[in-house]
């Protein structure tokens, strides 16, 4: 081993990450909105970028109504009052305080019910002890108690619940239906009746399966979220980052830059400074200048990018584009990765959060990469026709016997000539929402 001390030089070459590759990388891998605020927050500290909005176009019809100034235009005006109004919702506090007006309650459990309200989440259920309440009423703790079964008579059933099994024992109660088995299952043994250890359960309550069952289905009819009928989110709407045409002989594919303000250099802003001949302001508007440039840079090289992975993606899954029916065919992001001689990181960064519009909807770019699974064949089919595949099986079961996930394998072998391991075969399912074959047994 040589230890001795001393200078050497040694010549290396490494990849300096420098702030504008970074910004660069970022980027790449924004979508519409999120490149939107950047430039918007990039503009507010930089005075030499400029944006210019006026290519993003409004879906607000009221402009179309100030621009067209004829019959159609003021029927359209009195459709989009009409859209206004009829926005406006009833809340679950709304309903809930306009059933008080119907009951007669003193002005003490009123104060209370008032509290009760204002502490139910989005889905109904009480998030608040009954001690929590008492002290910011200042009120016993009895008047609480008297107050939430006062709540619980509302409607819809189940509200004020704390707890699953609490609202729906408050929802059996109430139905048209009586169901004393039911009941007693919630009350008593929810937990195993949750778990569908029903064989115990039943040889506990001396039932059949059969009855257990029909409890179970009974059950399902049920609201578990009794205030989520009552909560509005707001539409979010999915704005296209690449449009795909196909006309036939051609694939036209073009990057939809019409919801993002276009930058420009502000010329007056610099000539009117650097005509100062001061040094640090100079030195200001230098780096302002190349950060626009920079900026200005790594949007064309986004756009490319973008443009070369998804002509990549639509020649890949030609067939798709073409009918809109086809097969996905297997296709990883290595694989453009390799075809494209970029790094695969680049192609995530790429497809991350965008859509791309076709003539036959708007689809997540990365809903067309699919895993390979092999055939008996030899040959290669997509994860997504896997999955359509077991849905099917799964379908067409007998529920009284349902398919173990090992079964499941083997009928896609024989019959389909897929190679699947039980353990994709459960991840699949998984992913599918599909519980397993203990929780798909039924007993009639």
């Amino acid at each position: 081993m040589n230890l001795k001390v001393g200078l050497w030089q040694q010549q290396t070459l490494k990849l300096a990450m420098t702030q504008e590759l970074t910004q660069a990388i970022a980027l790449l891998q924004y979508s519409s909105q999120e490149l939107t605020a950047f430039l918007e927050n990039k503009a507010l500290e930089n005075p030499l970028i400029e944006l210019n909005a006026s290519n993003v176009k409004t879906m607000d019809p009221r402009y179309d109504i100030v621009r067209k100034k004829n019959k159609k235009a003021r029927k359209d005006e009195t459709n989009w009052i009409e859209q206004i109004a009829g926005e406006k919702s009833v809340t679950l506090s709304e309903h809930l305080l306009s059933q008080l007006h119907l009951t007669s309650i003193d002005l003490y459990h009123r104060k209370i019910m008032i509290q009760l309200i204002q502490n139910l989440d989005e889905n109904g259920y009480l998030r608040a002890t009954e001690g929590e309440i008492s002290n910011r009423a200042s009120v016993p703790i009895e008047m609480v108690e008297d107050t939430i079964k006062l709540l619980q008579q509302l409607e819809p059933a189940g509200i004020g619940a704390r707890s699953l099994q609490e609202c729906l024992l408050l929802q059996i109660k109430r139905s048209k239906e009586a169901n004393k088995l039911a009941e007693q299952i919630i009350s008593d043994y929810f937990i195993p009746f949750a778990e569908k250890r029903w064989k115990v359960l039943a040889k506990e309550l001396q039932v059949s399966l059969i009855d257990i069952q029909n409890v179970f289905d009974f059950v399902q009819t049920l609201n578990p979220k009794p205030g989520a009928i009552f909560h509005h989110e707001k539409a979010a709407y999915i704005i296209p980052e690449v449009i795909i045409d196909w006309d036939g002989a051609d694939f036209l594919v073009k990057v939809f830059d019409e919801a993002i303000p276009k930058i420009s250099f502000n010329h007056d802003y610099y000539q009117q400074f650097s005509a100062r001949q001061d040094h640090q302001v100079n030195r200001f508007l230098q780096e302002k200048s190349q950060d626009y440039q920079w900026i200005l840079k790594s949007i064309q090289q986004r756009n490319e990018t973008l443009i070369k992975v998804v002509m990549k993606i639509v020649e890949k899954q030609s067939e798709f584009f073409q009918n809109g029916q086809g097969k996905l065919k297997p296709m990883t992001m290595k694989e453009i990765s390799e075809e494209l001689d970029i790094h695969e990181s680049t192609v995530s960064r790429a497809v991350r959060e965008k859509y791309a519009q076709t003539p036959f909807g708007t689809f997540e770019l990365k809903s067309f990469f699919t895993s390979t699974i092999k055939t008996t064949l030899n040959e290669n089919t997509s994860s997504a026709e896997v999955k359509n595949k077991i849905s099917f099986i799964i379908e067409q079961e007998d529920k009284r016997k349902p398919l173990s996930d090992q079964r499941i394998a083997d009928i896609l072998k024989e019959q389909e000539r897929m190679v699947v391991s039980r353990r994709t075969i459960a991840k699949y399912r998984e992913q599918l929402g599909i519980p397993s074959s203990s929780k798909r047994k039924r007993y009639e």
